[in-house]
């Protein structure tokens, strides 16, 4: 099955839902990466949150999360789109420990219990949208759910998974985000809680092969959920050798002669997807020739 999200409501439009199945994204994510399992979980974690986040904007807006735990992993930072592409990068990508007391991953000793969960969206226009919340668990759903409570005022519950194969391959991974509208019904708020502590993790509903549907299915009740739209998730990078070589022209005459100089060349590596882009003497020069032209 291919990466796909949905887009839902439920309870007569009480409640919106977003469900994910991104194991492929986050399999291209470690493939890249080399990360070991405690930073599979939490970055995958990440993505996943990211871009059903993306998926709440329009057109070409764009949001980019940062997640500064005091934690060995050090910050994680993920960009994701309206379209459903999602990037991501680790600082710290070989950092693992011995399963916690409940037998799982234990992310939060990767993340660290203390620090900010950062989100920037790019609506297109002057200024930017910014908000920042402490990092309360550093499990990451939970740090999820507390910022949209805090910074945007929208009362939700945040699902999130990833499995690692013994290979560190990816098995499964997704998640769901819930949102309660202005107005929701108690009884509303009670049935969904009720869902909610019977519900299997979600990496186990996909490890088992739910689809997003399904997942929300479990998660609202069957029958109570409409759903809007689907849309293909991937990973994808927004890194070019052109972006790079408009990077290395605005570091100015100067520091490109420095590299002629002394190297004869240059190379740049995108943090994201780790693609390497070459510049020859003779790109530099033409550098150097563009700006004094």
């Amino acid at each position: 099955m291919k990466d796909y999200l949905v887009r839902g409501i439920a309870y007569d439009g009480q409640v919106r839902a977003f469900a994910t199945n991104t194991t492929a994204t986050v399999g291209e994510a470690q493939r890249r990466h080399n990360t070991w399992p405690v930073v599979s979980a939490a970055l995958g974690r990440s993505m996943t949150a990211s871009v059903m986040m993306g998926a709440m904007l329009k057109g070409d807006d764009k949001i980019t999360v940062k997640i500064e735990g005091n934690g060995p992993i050090g910050p994680m930072v993920i960009d994701a789109d309206a379209k459903g592409d999602v990037r991501g990068f680790v600082t710290n990508p070989h950092v693992h420990f011995e399963l916690n007391e409940q037998g799982k991953l234990d992310v939060r000793a990767g993340v660290g219990s203390e620090g900010a969960l950062t989100v920037v969206k790019d609506l297109g226009l002057r200024d930017m949208f910014s908000g920042q919340t402490p990092i309360v668990s550093g499990e990451i759903a939970e740090d999820f759910t507390y910022y949209f409570a805090t910074s945007e005022q929208v009362p939700s519950s945040v699902g999130l998974g990833v499995l690692v194969n013994p290979d560190n391959t990816i098995l499964a991974a997704g998640g769901f985000i819930i949102q309660l509208m202005p107005g929701c019904e108690e009884e509303t708020i009670e049935a969904i809680e009720k869902h909610l502590s019977s519900i299997e993790p979600v990496s186990k509903m996909i490890e088992k092969g739910y689809t997003p549907e399904q997942i929300l299915e479990a998660v609202l009740g069957e029958g109570n959920v409409q759903i809007l739209s689907t849309m293909p998730v991937q990973f994808q990078c927004q890194c070019s050798k052109e972006r790079f070589g408009a990077a290395i022209i605005g570091l100015g005459v100067g520091e490109i002669q420095e590299m002629i100089d002394e190297d004869g060349q240059a190379e740049a590596q995108c943090h994201f997807c780790l693609e390497t882009y070459h510049f020859d003497k003779s790109e530099l020069e033409g550098f150097v020739n563009e700006i004094q032209s």
